[in-house]
């Protein structure tokens, strides 16, 4: 008995995600550490300005936040996907859409204020979700993989954005950006700015919140979950079974790129207030698939995955302050989402040698 209890035990332990990742989120500070050292920088002193950027006051922490709330979407928009059985390469892409939609939203189209900025997050979550949707329908209808096709609508977007921000229609004259969001559209509030200065708190933050408990209960609660869960798992059993395939691919790949876009929409309407024309992605969607991966592929885990990617890429900026690069935080990311994977592939050697253990031992 107390040795069936001991096996539980440890199986229990071995499954858990969460202690995994602390384990995986240690190296990496312990390699950032280690390059810190051979550099010529005292770890000690680089990591107490690192987290003091970010704990060091309320208003660091809403900066922190600030960067994050994006990256939760798209987190959220690749953790979806991925619990459907769908591996969203193009949460950038979807990103994009949204951004270009809302802006265009604010600029064209005039609304009352409170009533206006809604509508423009809105348009900009539909947009992410007919670019997500595209990809789910080539899977569906006609066997094209999601990782090509989303990799090339990346890429889509990306110069579309570029043309539509230098297009008479948005450009700003004498600039190489767009014109800056109509007022009755900001999603941001003054309400704060005595507190926290320039931090601009917006309510895109609460939606990435509510984003993350509404797709938790999808996935968990209801029938929709289930039957997209189940598409994801075996897509030959949920046919068999009734579930219409191809509308669940393009509906999951629909809902994943409405998260995107959402995370696009708020961070032009809350934060950026324009958009301009760049040499290269910016990378948000990216950082999301990082996010998801730290996060263990949860709704909850992205929310606290993206708040500590968001304030680890804040409080990374402050190393300047001291000489140290802030590309060092980039190294320990790295470092971490290596050791999940590794970790991740000698967990599954070890249950396969396991079950193989307990199966010969019950003969």
């Amino acid at each position: 008995m107390n040795n069936a209890k001991g096996k539980g035990l440890v199986r229990i332990i071995w499954n858990d995600t969460f202690l995994y990742t602390l384990l995986a989120i240690f190296i990496g500070l312990f390699a950032g550490a280690v390059i810190l050292v051979i550099t010529g920088f005292n770890p000690f002193e680089a990591y107490i300005t690192l987290f003091s950027g970010i704990f060091g006051s309320f208003k660091n922490l809403m900066y922190a936040a600030q960067y994050a709330t994006p990256i939760i979407f798209t987190g959220l928009s690749v953790t979806f996907a991925f619990k459907t059985g769908l591996f969203n390469i193009g949460a950038e892409g979807q990103y994009i859409a949204g951004s270009v939609m809302a802006l265009a939203m604010s600029l064209l189209v005039p609304l009352p204020p409170g009533l206006h900025g809604i509508f423009c997050v809105l348009m900009g979550g539909l947009a992410g979700a007919l670019w997500g949707a595209i990809a789910g329908a080539l899977k569906a209808y006609k066997g094209i993989h999601e990782v090509i096709v989303t990799i090339m609508l990346n890429w889509i977007a990306f110069y579309l954005s570029n043309f539509l921000v230098m297009s008479p229609a948005f450009k700003k004259p004498n600039s190489t950006a767009s014109m800056t969001i109509a007022a009755s559209s900001n999603i941001s509030t003054e309400a704060f700015r005595p507190f926290f200065g320039p931090v601009k708190i917006h309510w895109g933050m609460l939606l990435a919140v509510a984003a993350v408990i509404v797709c938790w209960i999808i996935l968990n609660q209801t029938t929709l979950g289930y039957r997209l869960r189940a598409v994801g798992f075996n897509r030959h059993a949920a046919e068999y079974g009734g579930i219409p395939v191809g509308r669940s691919i393009v509906m999951s790949m629909g809902i994943a790129g409405m998260l995107s876009g959402f995370g696009g929409a708020v961070q032009v309407l809350g934060v950026v207030e324009k958009l301009t024309q760049l040499a290269a992605q910016e990378g948000y969607g990216f950082d999301g698939i990082s996010v998801s991966m730290i996060g263990g592929q949860s709704p909850i885990g992205a929310l606290f995955a993206g708040l500590f990617y968001g304030g680890m890429k804040y409080g990374g900026s402050k190393l300047n302050i001291i000489g140290a690069p802030s590309e060092l935080v980039n190294v320990i990311i790295g470092v971490i989402i290596y050791s999940i994977a590794i970790m991740g592939a000698f967990r599954a050697l070890a249950r396969f040698l396991m079950e193989k253990k307990e199966k010969k031992e019950g003969i």
